[in-house]
C-alpha cells in the first residue's frame, strides 16, 4: 500500500512539472529546480523527485545534462512546409462574404466555444487591471468630460500620443493630421469611402481580411485579388500587371503581420509600392493594426512613412492590442484628412469619449511599451506551441504559415477536405475556426483555416487542436 502511495506521489511531481511546461513556467532548454530544491519546495523525498525525474527523462520532457541539472528538452517537431503564393482570380469581381462572416463572429458569443476563429486577444493577455483602475480614476474626477461628445478629429491628449507613438513606425505626423474612429474597421470604411465610388474596383491582397471584404460589399464596390506570398506579403509584379489591365480606384492591403497570413512586407517592397501608386496617383490604404506586435526588437515601418504626397491613408486602432471592447482607433488620411473627418461626423458623430480618455492617459503613463515587450514574447510562443500542435494532431501534408509578428496562422489542409463542412463540425464539438472562403471575394481557399493563437495555453486549448486535427484526418 504503501508502495502504491509513492508511486501516485513521484507521479503527480512528474505531472506537476508537466504542468508548469505547458503554461511556460519552463521554457524549452531552461534549467528546472535541481533534486534537492524541488525536494524541499514540494516537501517530498529525494527518492520521490529522483523517480519523477527519470520518469519525465523517459518521456522526452526534460533532460539531464552533465554536472549541470535537468534541463526542459526542445521539442524535435519537424517544422511543416509553408503554403505557396496564392492564386486568385485575374478579374475584378462582386463580393459576398457577410453571411457567412456573421455565422463566424456569432460563435464568438458563446461562452463555450473554444474561440479559435475570432482574431481576438483573450483578456488575460490584455492591461484589464490597468486600464479598468484608469477608467474607474477618469469616472472619480468631478467633472462631464467623459459625458460629452468628442466630434472630429477626436480627443486631443489621444491624439497627441498616437503622434508620438507613430514615431516608431517611421511616420512624422501632427496630432491635427489624426481623426479618432470607432475601431479600425470604421477607419477603413471611411478612407475607401472618399477614395473610391460603388462600383470602383479595388485592389486587394489575396487572402484578404474578411472586414476589408465586407467593406467593399456593404460600398458596392468589387474586388481584385492579387497573388500574395505567405512570407513577403502581396506580390508587386502581379500587382503592377493588374493596373495596367484594370482601372482600380485604390489599394487596401495590411502590409505587417496581415490577415490571415502574417505576411511582413520586406522595407525595399514598401518603398517600391508607394512609389508605383504615387506615380499613378491610386490611393493606398493601410490597414496597420498588427504593427506593434513584431517578434523582433525592430517595429516595421508603415507604409505611411514613405508617402510623399498623401495618397497613402493609414488606420489603425488599438483592438489587437489594448482592448477590443473599446473600440478606440484612428485614420492619418494625408490629404484627404477633411473629408475623413467630414465623413466620420455624418455617419457616427463621434468615437466614444471615455475610451478614448482612458486609453490616452494609459499611452501617458508610459506602460504601453512595456505590455507590448511582454506580450510579444507569449504571442510568439503561442504561435510556436500551436503550430507543434499542428503537426501532431493534423493530417499528413497539412502546410501552415510560420509568421514572424501577430497572433494568426493561416492552415492549409488536404486538397479533399471542405473547410466549410469542417467548420460546421467543429463548432458541434464546441470550437471555432475561419473558414477560407471567407477571405476570398470568390470562395477560394476551401481547404484553409485560420487559427488565432491569443488564447491561453490549457487543457481546453490543447483538446481543441485535437479535436480539430481528428476532425480534419476523417473529412480529407
Amino acid at each position: 500500500m504503501k508502495r502504491r502511495a509513492d508511486a501516485n506521489l513521484y507521479e503527480q511531481v512528474a505531472e506537476r512539472l508537466i504542468h508548469q511546461v505547458d503554461k511556460g513556467v519552463y521554457q524549452p532548454g531552461e534549467r528546472v529546480l535541481s533534486v534537492r530544491e524541488a525536494s524541499t519546495q514540494l516537501k517530498v523525498s529525494i527518492s520521490t523527485v529522483v523517480e519523477a525525474y527519470r520518469m519525465l527523462e523517459s518521456r522526452g520532457v526534460i533532460e539531464a545534462r552533465p554536472q549541470s541539472g535537468f534541463y526542459v528538452r526542445a521539442q524535435q517537431w519537424p517544422p511543416p512546409e509553408e503554403p505557396e503564393m496564392s492564386r486568385p482570380s485575374a478579374k475584378p469581381s462582386v463580393v459576398s462574404v457577410g453571411e457567412l462572416a456573421m455565422t463566424v463572429l456569432q460563435a464568438s458569443n458563446r461562452p463555450d466555444i473554444v474561440q479559435l476563429g475570432v482574431a481576438a486577444p483573450h483578456p488575460s493577455f490584455l492591461p484589464v487591471r490597468e486600464l479598468n483602475r484608469i477608467i474607474a480614476g477618469l469616472a472619480r474626477q468631478d467633472d462631464d468630460r467623459g459625458m460629452r461628445y468628442d466630434f472630429p478629429p477626436g480627443n486631443r491628449e489621444l491624439r497627441v500620443q498616437i503622434a508620438r507613438r507613430m514615431a516608431a513606425a517611421g511616420c512624422d505626423v501632427s496630432p491635427d493630421d489624426i481623426v479618432t474612429t470607432s475601431g479600425c474597421q470604421e477607419a477603413l470604411r471611411l478612407c475607401l469611402r472618399v477614395v473610391a465610388d460603388q462600383g470602383d474596383t479595388v485592389a486587394i491582397e489575396s487572402p484578404a481580411f474578411y472586414g476589408t471584404l465586407q467593406a467593399i460589399e456593404a460600398l458596392g464596390m468589387r474586388a481584385l485579388e492579387i497573388p500574395t506570398h505567405p512570407r513577403e506579403g502581396i506580390s508587386l509584379d502581379a500587382l503592377k500587371l493588374a493596373l495596367e489591365q484594370w482601372k482600380v480606384a485604390a489599394v487596401m492591403l495590411v502590409p505587417s503581420f496581415s490577415n490571415p497570413l502574417g505576411a511582413c512586407m520586406p522595407e525595399e517592397n514598401r518603398r517600391r509600392l508607394t512609389r508605383l501608386l504615387a506615380a499613378q496617383d491610386i490611393p493606398l490604404i493601410e490597414d496597420d493594426i498588427y504593427g506593434d506586435l513584431g517578434f523582433g526588437t525592430t517595429r516595421p515601418n508603415a507604409l505611411k512613412a514613405y508617402d510623399r504626397k498623401g495618397g497613402v491613408l493609414y488606420c489603425s486602432s488599438f483592438s489587437k492590442t489594448l482592448a477590443p471592447g473599446m473600440r478606440v482607433g484612428w485614420a492619418v488620411a494625408g490629404r484627404y484628412r477633411d473629408q475623413v473627418a467630414h465623413r466620420k461626423y455624418v455617419s457616427s458623430m463621434a468615437t466614444a469619449t471615455l475610451p478614448q480618455m482612458a486609453i490616452a492617459e494609459y499611452l501617458a503613463q508610459g506602460g504601453y511599451e512595456r505590455y507590448l515587450r511582454r506580450v510579444r514574447a507569449v504571442y510568439a510562443r503561442q504561435s510556436q506551441r500551436m503550430v507543434e500542435a499542428i503537426v501532431r494532431h493534423f493530417p499528413a501534408g497539412t502546410r501552415v504559415t510560420r509568421p514572424s509578428g501577430g497572433f494568426l496562422l493561416w492552415v492549409e489542409l488536404p486538397s479533399t477536405l471542405d473547410a466549410l463542412v469542417l467548420h460546421r463540425y467543429a463548432l458541434e464539438k464546441g470550437v471555432s475556426i475561419a473558414p477560407g472562403p471567407l477571405f476570398s471575394a470568390t470562395g477560394k481557399y476551401r481547404n484553409f483555416i485560420r487559427l488565432s493563437c491569443a488564447l491561453p495555453w490549457d487543457q481546453h486549448l490543447e483538446r481543441a487542436l485535437v479535436t480539430l486535427g481528428g476532425l480534419a484526418e476523417a473529412l480529407a
